[in-house]
């Protein structure tokens, strides 16, 4: 089921933009089906579609699409909102996802940093694995500081280039 303002799209050309951008998704590492809902769902318009519209547009079952939307949304890639009046989800990507997909990564490096920590005070930073640890532990250290930076160089590009909206 098309959305009002997707109309007059040819839906051969959505399908294959769908799939082209899965399979960049796919060879960057991300699971195939996640890949393929996630392009559903930055290809229409309104960045929101039911779990019906997704399977309909993907050709693909109601248990594919749930997996996929609980993957995505583990990743902070999409949201889930109910459709007013119903018991129905709609499954919406919103125009910050990278933003909080990369931004997500945070927590996930404080924990790399921490279990590196343990590791470098077991082995000792006099050892060569020590030395080792340490120098990943200030990699990711680094990292974490230059997404903050980017992050905030990226909402004023944004605002310059988009507004608000």
């Amino acid at each position: 089921m098309a959305e009002p303002s997707e109309v007059g799209r040819d839906p051969e050309a959505v399908s294959k933009f769908v799939e082209s951008f899965a399979a960049q998704l796919v060879e960057a590492g991300m699971q195939r089906m996640p890949a393929r809902v996630f392009g559903a769902l930055l290809a229409s318009d309104s960045g929101a579609l039911s779990s019906a519209e997704i399977g309909a547009q993907l050709q693909v079952s109601p248990a594919a699409v749930s997996g996929a939307v609980r993957y995505l949304s583990q990743q902070h890639m999409v949201s889930r909102e109910r459709e007013p009046g119903s018991r129905r989800e709609r499954y919406r990507v919103h125009s910050d996802q990278w933003y909080e997909a990369l931004t997500s990564r945070d927590a996930v490096l404080k924990r790399w940093q921490s279990a590196l920590d343990e590791g470098v005070d077991s082995l000792g930073i006099e050892t060569p694995a020590g030395r080792r640890l340490a120098e990943t532990r200030a990699f990711f250290q680094f990292i974490e500081g230059e997404i903050t930076e980017m992050m905030e160089r990226w909402r004023v590009h944004k605002e310059r280039e988009f507004g608000d909206g």
